[in-house]
C-alpha cells in the first residue's frame, strides 16, 4: 500500500488536470454515443442493416455497458480506481479500432460489445475518482464541471459526427477516438492520484455479474426482434432467460454474503428515488436522440452536417448552465433542479412534435431544442451529485456505477422498445410518413416518462449535499 497523500485541492494546477482526465474520458464515450446516431442512417445504407440491425448497434453497446458498470466500479473500489479507468480508456480505444475496421453489420455489432466493455470500466471511474480526490464541501463544483463538460461532448457528437460522416465516411466517427484516449491515458498517468478502499478484501462477485448480464441480454435480445418474427421460439427463449437471469441475479444480491451491490445503499430513499429518476430521464432522452437523427434527416432532408448543427443550442445551453446548476444545487439543495428539469425536459419533447415534414428550424425545431435543454442542464449535475452524496465514501465507486448502470438500462430499453410503440419496423425509418407518425408518439411517450422521474424527486432530502466533516479518506496514492 502507497503512502496516503493530501486531498487535491479544489482550483489548483492538479485539481484541474483531474478533472480534464475524468472529462476526457467519459466524455470520449459520451461523444462516441452521440456521433453513432448521426452516423446511423449513412452505415444502415452501407451495410444494409435493418432497424432490427441499426437497434443492435446501439443496444450492443448499451447492453455490455449497463451489464457491466456495476462490477467495474467494484473494481475500481478494490484494485485502484485510476488503474481501472486507464485500462477501461485503453480497452476503448482499441475497440474503437475495430468498430472503424468492420465491413459487416454483425461484425459492427460485435466490436461495439467491446466498446461497451471499455465504457463501463472506465464511466463509474471518472466519477468515483473525483468522489475520493475532492473534499466533500468542493464535489458539488467538481460533479458539475464534469457533467456541464462532459455534457457537452454528448451534445457536439451530433455536430461532430454530421461534419466526420460527410466529409468522409461514418468510419471517422468511429477512429477520433485514439488520439484522444491516448491523451486520456497520458494525462492520468501523469495528474491522477491512485485511490482504493484497503478495507474491501477478497474479489468482487463476477458470477453475479455474468448472470445480471445474461438476464439483461435475453430481456434486450426478445425486445428487439420480436416485432419481427413476432413470438417465435428464438424470441420466447431470449424472454424466459432475460426474465429467469434477472429474477437469479435479484435473489442472489438479497442473499448472497458479498453482494455486487451492497444493500444498504438502497435502504436510503433519496439514492433509490434519484436513480428512479435517472432510468425515466435516460430512457426518454435514448429515445428521443435516436429518432430525432433520423427525423431530420429522412423527413426533414438535413444532411448530416445540418443535422448535428440543429442540436448546437443544447451545447451552449450545456456550457453555460450545468456547472453552475451543480453549484446551485450544493447551495440551495438539488429537490427543486431534480423536479423542475425532468419537467423542462419532457415540455421540451413535447414541443419536438412540431418537427414534420416542411417545418421551419426556427419555429418547429429550435424552440423544443431551448426548453429541453435548459431542463437537460438542471437535472444533469444534480442528480448525479445526489446519488453520489447518498451514498457512503466507501462506496462511491459502486454508487457510482448503479447510477450509470440505470442510466444506461434506461437508455437500453428505450431504444429496443421505442421502435416497436412507434410502429417502426424493417425499413420503415427510411419514409417520411412511416417515420413522423413514430416520432410523434414516441416522442408523447418519452415526455410522460421524463415527467413521471421530476415527480419522483418530490421525495428525496433536499439536504443531502449539505457539507459535512469529512470522513477518514480513502487511501489515495501517488
Amino acid at each position: 500500500m502507497g503512502r496516503v497523500a493530501e486531498t487535491v485541492v479544489w482550483g489548483s494546477g492538479r485539481a484541474k488536470a483531474v478533472l480534464a482526465t475524468t472529462i476526457l474520458g467519459s466524455g470520449m464515450a459520451m461523444l462516441d454515443s452521440t456521433i453513432v446516431n448521426v452516423a446511423l442512417p449513412r452505415i444502415g445504407a452501407e451495410l444494409e442493416a435493418s432497424v432490427a440491425g441499426l437497434q443492435w448497434i446501439l443496444d450492443g453497446y448499451l447492453l455490455a455497458l449497463a451489464s457491466l458498470i456495476l462490477i467495474a466500479g467494484s473494481l475500481g473500489d478494490r484494485y485502484g480506481r485510476r488503474r481501472v479507468f486507464t485500462f477501461g480508456v485503453l480497452w476503448f480505444g482499441a475497440a474503437s479500432l475495430l468498430c472503424g475496421l468492420a465491413p459487416t453489420t454483425e461484425l459492427l455489432v460485435v466490436a461495439r460489445v467491446l466498446q461497451g466493455i471499455g465504457g463501463a470500466l472506465l464511466t463509474p471511474g471518472s466519477l468515483a475518482i473525483l468522489q475520493s480526490v475532492f473534499a466533500r464541501a468542493d464535489r458539488g463544483r467538481a460533479i458539475g464541471a464534469w457533467s456541464g463538460l462532459s455534457g457537452v461532448a454528448t451534445a457536439i457528437g451530433p455536430l461532430l459526427g454530421g461534419l466526420l460522416v460527410q466529409a468522409w465516411s461514418w468510419r471517422l466517427a468511429f477512429l477520433v477516438n485514439l488520439p484522444v484516449a491516448a491523451l486520456c491515458v497520458w494525462l492520468a498517468r501523469r495528474y491522477v492520484p491512485e485511490s482504493r478502499d484497503d478495507a474491501l478484501t477478497g474479489h468482487p462477485n463476477v458470477g453475479e455479474s455474468v448472470v445480471g448480464a445474461i438476464g439483461l441480454a435475453g430481456i434486450t435480445g426478445a425486445l428487439v426482434e420480436a416485432p419481427v418474427r413476432g413470438a417465435d421460439a428464438l424470441v420466447v427463449t431470449a424472454a424466459v432467460v432475460g426474465v429467469v437471469g434477472l429474477v437469479v441475479f435479484v435473489v442472489m444480491q438479497r442473499r448472497g454474503k458479498d453482494p455486487l451491490v451492497p444493500p444498504q445503499l438502497f435502504a436510503n430513499r433519496t439514492f433509490v428515488l434519484a436513480n428512479a429518476l435517472t432510468f425515466l430521464v435516460y430512457a426518454a432522452l435514448g429515445g428521443v436522440v435516436v429518432l430525432m437523427v433520423l427525423q431530420l434527416q429522412v423527413s426533414l432532408h438535413y444532411s448530416p452536417t445540418a443535422s448535428g448543427l440543429a442540436s448546437v443550442p443544447i451545447t451552449v445551453i450545456l456550457l453555460v448552465l450545468s456547472a453552475r446548476s451543480g453549484a446551485l444545487a450544493q447551495r440551495i439543495g438539488p429537490r427543486a433542479q431534480l423536479v423542475g428539469g425532468p419537467v423542462l425536459i419532457g415540455v421540451g419533447m413535447l414541443m419536438l412534435r412540431w418537427i414534420e415534414p416542411g417545418a421551419s428550424y426556427w419555429t418547429g425545431v429550435l424552440p423544443g431544442l431551448l426548453v429541453f435543454g435548459i431542463g437537460l442542464a438542471a437535472v444533469v449535475a444534480p442528480v448525479t451529485a445526489t446519488v453520489l452524496a447518498a451514498a457512503p465514501d466507501r462506496y462511491a465507486g459502486v454508487a457510482s456505477g448503479v447510477n450509470n448502470a440505470v442510466a444506461r438500462t434506461g437508455s437500453l430499453v428505450a431504444v429496443a422498445v421505442l421502435p416497436a410503440v412507434a410502429g417502426l419496423t424493417g425499413a420503415q425509418y427510411a419514409d417520411p410518413t412511416a417515420l413522423t407518425e413514430g416520432w410523434q408518439t414516441a416522442l408523447l411517450v418519452c415526455a410522460v416518462a421524463s415527467i413521471v422521474g421530476g415527480l419522483l424527486a418530490l421525495g428525496t432530502d433536499n439536504r443531502v449535499l449539505e457539507p459535512t466533516p469529512d470522513a477518514p479518506p480513502a487511501h489515495v496514492h501517488d
